[in-house]
């Protein structure tokens, strides 16, 4: 299934990894005299965006798979994690947690008649209106996140 729930997850697992390694890349180089300039801020906004992407596609993931809710949130926090997601993934594709489609239908499982379950149904039902939320909540958070500054001075 080429947008299954599966293919779109390992994709974005994948790409977390690897933008980790940008960002990792980056960070060494101007510890090694700035080599590339701007690297840093490159490298972490491609970082920033992947990461929050794959959170957003763990959390949908999780839910059309009915993941506990533990799971879901191990997915995200896992993220902070550099190169975390990967093995995640692979650990998750032995577990047989990523097989099937996207539930789209009601069915007879109980489950199906919560209000989290029906909404994300209709989302699912509807990947165009699903494509355009994301992609207006999604920069809104990058947006508010970059108006926080680097996560070193959140806190200061």
């Amino acid at each position: 299934m080429k947008n299954s729930p599966k293919s779109i997850y390992k994709f974005f697992a994948t790409g977390e990894a690897i933008t980790w390694g940008l960002l990792i890349s980056a960070l060494i180089s101007r510890a090694l005299g700035d080599l590339v300039p701007h690297a840093v801020t490159v490298a972490g906004s491609i970082h920033g965006a992947t990461f929050l992407s794959y959170c957003v596609v763990a959390v949908l993931v999780g839910l059309n798979q009915r993941w506990a809710i533990g799971r879901i949130a191990g997915a995200v926090a896992l993220a902070i994690v550099p190169f975390a997601t990967v093995p995640f993934d692979r650990r998750l594709g032995k577990q047989n947690a990523l097989e099937g489609g996207w539930r789209t239908e009601t069915s007879d499982d109980p489950r199906d008649q919560g209000f989290i379950d029906r909404l994300f149904r209709w989302f699912i039902a509807r990947p165009v209106v699903l494509v355009l939320v994301i992609a207006v909540a999604l920069p809104a958070i990058f947006v508010f996140l970059l108006f926080l500054g680097p996560p070193t001075e959140w806190f200061d």
